[in-house]
């Protein structure tokens, strides 16, 4: 079924978003939970995941493999029903990434932690190497598996597909999700 498009919110909605949150998208035995960084400012506006236009999650989602279509943020719940979910290391929302400190980080994993064995997903996806590597202590972590695990399921780390970030280009996303996706059927 089909939602309609929301509206879009204005400047005003956007500054009154600063430090909200966006509800965990989570149920029990998910086969992939992923974990953005923290919600920007359009996502709380909205109050959906990876809302902004050009963010390229819901696009490479669908590329590699996770979904029959591309969703759009205000679908995200339909994700429930292939066993997909998503949350946030820090809950707070802020314009940037940049503007968290590192203890926000270290606690995000903490409570990934405890939702991990809460909820018992086979597979965390974190969705930003660079938070990754801070909120975990692992300063040299690369895309893909990950060695340790959280709880009882396994870690895989994912480039962020903001489409601010340009170190990531769409094939090589769609890689790096599709390799999880795999690894996720098997």
């Amino acid at each position: 079924m089909l939602l309609p498009t929301p509206k879009r919110p204005t400047r005003a909605d956007l500054l009154a978003a600063r430090g909200k949150r966006v509800p965990d998208l989570i149920a029990p035995r998910l086969r992939v939970l992923f974990c953005g960084i923290n919600p920007g400012l359009y996502s709380a506006a909205t109050r959906h995941h990876f809302a902004r236009p050009g963010n390229r999650f819901w696009p490479v989602l669908h590329r590699a493999g996770f979904t029959p279509r591309v969703l759009q943020p205000w679908e995200e719940r339909e994700l429930l029903g292939w066993a997909y979910g998503i949350t946030n290391l820090v809950a707070r929302a802020t314009a940037t990434a940049a503007e968290l400190e590192r203890a926000e980080f270290v606690a995000g994993a903490r409570r990934l932690e405890r939702k991990v064995k809460r909820y018992q997903p086979q597979w965390v996806a974190v969705v930003g190497i660079g938070a990754y590597r801070m909120a975990f202590g692992r300063p040299k972590a690369v895309v893909g598996e990950q060695p340790e695990r959280l709880g009882a399921a396994r870690l895989w780390l994912l480039p962020q597909p903001s489409g601010l970030n340009a170190n990531h280009q769409m094939p090589e996303l769609t890689a790096a999700f599709r390799d999880l996706w795999r690894a996720s059927e098997g």
